[in-house]
């Protein structure tokens, strides 16, 4: 096969840069190792910026999003006996949207397959070469058990931590920096209508909970929890116990409604950038370049900030035979990616039980501060609804 922008990795990244590179006039395949039931039902991120959302809307995929999506002004930050709410439309005039990454990929895949798009999904072995050359290409299985060889002008890696591209660009051209947290998430999914109209993000001396939701019938939830979890140490019960105890069930009233729980897991937390994000004909995006913690909702988001760069920066490159765009790619990519890894690290580590009482000192004093500070809502708004494309 020949194309002219090769996409490993058929996620949200991997499917939005195919649809912008379409309506740009470029050809793209995409090489996919699971298969397309697996990718469309991934539990991930729910949480989109305003970026995302008009991105989304101008790239004429905003349709269900806009009938089933669910927007939020703000969010609540909770210590015991007292809840704060930060309402970001009256801070920087932004919002957020609650929209399963799921139900996004769904719209993507829909969307590639209604343009005939060709998606390999299903492969294995896939393998990037001659990146270095004009003329790189990749190599993979087929469900067939054939090897198959696609040959490209690019190669775009969306195949995120553990995908080939990533380690395919040489140690002695990269540098990465990366941070393990000393704790993890149990997150569920329950059938239950969410008890909170927005977000909540509570500080706890048992350890953090978030309350969230993916729908006006599906709640989810987050519990800290230590790293070596073992999910069969949390029945139920437990669960919604120490979720009723860390976000205040019957403070001033308002009560957590329990549920079936549908789906049970536990995340690791931790923040990985590598740079460049560009090798040769090899460019990276979303996961395969940095990894943040769910905290800050900067994951999707960041995934889809750097396919907005990276899409026009093609286009000029392949039908312009113009390299300044993709020349400033990772530079430009880069600034926002350390801008949403720090805000995420802040919110993580503001809000997560380390065990040292110092910090706990430190935790409260900042969330006094944001209680009380006009200036200090707006940063945290600012970087929560999200920072506009490019910056």
């Amino acid at each position: 096969m020949r194309t002219q922008v090769a996409i490993v990795g058929a996620g949200p990244a991997g499917l939005l840069l195919s649809h912008l590179l379409d309506r740009s006039g470029i050809e793209s395949v995409i090489v996919e190792t699971r298969e397309r039931d697996y990718v469309e039902a991934r539990i991930r991120a729910g949480i989109l910026e305003q970026s995302t959302t008009d991105l989304l809307r101008e790239a004429g995929l905003g349709d269900r999003m806009g009938r089933e999506g669910e927007e939020h002004r703000g969010i609540y930050l909770q210590v015991p006996h007292e809840r704060h709410h930060v309402d970001f439309v009256d801070l920087v005039g932004r919002r957020v949207t609650v929209y399963g990454q799921t139900e996004l990929t769904k719209d993507l895949g829909r969307a590639r397959a209604a343009a005939g798009q060709e998606i390999r999904y299903g492969v294995r072995g896939t393998a990037v070469h001659d990146l270095d050359t004009d003329r790189p290409y990749v190599t993979f299985t087929g469900p067939d058990g054939a090897t198959e060889r696609l040959d490209a002008d690019v190669v775009v890696g969306c195949d995120g931590s553990f995908g080939p591209c990533r380690a395919a660009i040489p140690a002695a051209a990269k540098q990465t920096w990366q941070r393990t947290y000393p704790y993890a998430w149990l997150g569920i999914l329950a059938d239950v209508a969410p008890s909170t109209d927005e977000l909540i993000y509570a500080w706890h001396p048992d350890g953090f909970a978030m309350h969230s939701m993916r729908s006006p019938t599906v709640s989810r939830l987050y519990l800290q929890v230590p790293t070596d979890t073992d999910l069969a140490e949390w029945p139920d019960d437990r669960i919604w116990d120490a979720l009723a105890t860390r976000l205040g069930h019957g403070q001033d009233g308002w009560t957590l409604t329990p549920g079936p729980i549908t789906d049970k897991s536990v995340l690791p937390m931790r923040s990985f950038v590598q740079q460049p994000m560009r090798h040769g004909r090899l460019f990276l995006a979303g996961d395969a370049a940095h990894i943040v913690p769910p905290t800050g909702a900067k994951g999707l988001n960041l995934a889809v900030a750097d396919v907005a760069l990276l899409a026009p920066a093609l286009t000029a490159l392949l039908k312009d035979r113009n390299p300044a765009l993709a020349d400033a790619y990772s530079d430009t990519a880069l600034r926002r990616v350390w801008r949403c890894t720090h805000f995420s690290w802040w919110m993580t580590t503001m809000l997560h039980q380390s065990g040292d009482p110092f910090d706990q000192q430190l935790q409260l004093s900042q969330l006094r501060w944001l209680a009380t500070s006009r200036a200090g809502q707006a940063g945290l708004a600012e970087n929560y609804a999200g920072l506009p494309i490019g910056l």
